[in-house]
């Protein structure tokens, strides 16, 4: 276990933690953490060349999933250098304008790909319950309005309550819970006033995440009720099947964030090692599993890649 000074509390390094107590079993960690971390970059790196090259994907549904993918990809570059370097040995601190920036895209990514999953349930709801409206509502320009209301949602909402973070008074023991930073992580480390932080965090938390969760539950409900109004049974499971991946896709990213977020609230007396495993499942497993949810349920993309790897093997 790491130990930290009282002359150290007010440095402006904070200590990463890896695996408590499991220090000499980093080099075997490392094994099965560079795989996952490989399989995020080039699943969604396949995943963007895949729609980039073939023109039948070039529908809106396709560049909801392009942003997704790309979304995916900037979450494993955010924390791919701390949480390999700690298990490496080549890193045990982290700066606090490092930090901070760290958890600045970490936070802003998570609410990005909140917004595209909301945006993908939307582009369901019109395929399935509004279809001749379909391509004259989505557009192309109008896929990149939301785009760029996306983008702009999730960078431009969380600086006040990150740049605050660098005027906060670090007098606690400077060890983090993770191998990366949280915006959560650095508060429980001041001794300064952190009422805005707690209410202006918890507001982009509710205006955000909450939010986005109610509006995919209300689209589905809308969804399943169309789909109930089918006469046809053939034509219910097809339509259907076109929401599975997003479905998914949508459990995928929301349960790791509640399972963290009960864990931070109501787990204190657990093991640190539970926090540290919480934190890693909700850093890493929407990049690794979103790729392969829609390389398996989505037909376009599994005959894409089917033939991207046999002319590869021919």
């Amino acid at each position: 276990m790491y130990t930290v000074s009282v002359s150290n509390f007010n440095s402006s390094k904070f200590v990463l933690t890896g695996f408590p107590g499991l220090e000499g079993y980093y080099l075997w960690f490392s094994i099965p953490f560079s795989f996952i971390y490989v399989m995020v970059f080039l699943g969604n790196c396949m995943v963007l060349h895949v729609i980039r090259t073939e023109p039948s994907l070039h529908q809106p549904m396709f560049y909801f999933l392009a942003m997704l993918a790309l979304t995916d990809l900037c979450v494993g570059l955010s924390t791919v250098h701390t949480v390999l370097g700690v298990l490496w040995g080549f890193i045990q601190e982290i700066s606090l304008d490092s930090c901070i920036a760290q958890s600045y895209f970490i936070h802003g990514l998570s609410f990005m790909e909140s917004s595209v999953l909301l945006s993908m349930s939307f582009d369901r709801y019109i395929a399935i319950c509004n279809p001749l409206r379909y391509s004259s509502i989505l557009t192309n320009e109008n896929i990149m309005k939301i785009g760029v209301v996306i983008l702009c949602r999730s960078s431009l909402l969380i600086p006040p309550v990150i740049i605050r973070l660098r005027f906060l008074n670090y007098c606690r023991p400077h060890i983090l819970s993770h191998s990366f930073c949280l915006h959560q992580d650095l508060i429980r480390m001041a001794c300064s006033d952190i009422r805005f932080n707690s209410i202006y965090g918890l507001a982009l938390v509710i205006s955000n995440l909450l939010l986005d969760a109610v509006f995919i539950i209300i689209s589905y409900i809308l969804i399943l009720y169309t789909i109930l109004a089918i006469a046809s049974r053939e034509e219910r499971i097809k339509s259907l099947q076109t929401c599975v991946s997003h479905i998914c896709a949508v459990l995928v990213f929301y349960i790791p964030i509640i399972g963290l977020t009960m864990v931070h609230r109501f787990g204190k007396h657990l093991s640190p090692l539970v926090h540290v495993l919480m934190g890693n499942i909700y850093i890493l497993f929407p990049p690794l599993m979103n790729p392969i949810i829609y390389s398996i349920k989505t037909q376009q993309i599994r005959r894409r890649v089917q033939r991207l790897f046999y002319l590869k093997s021919a």
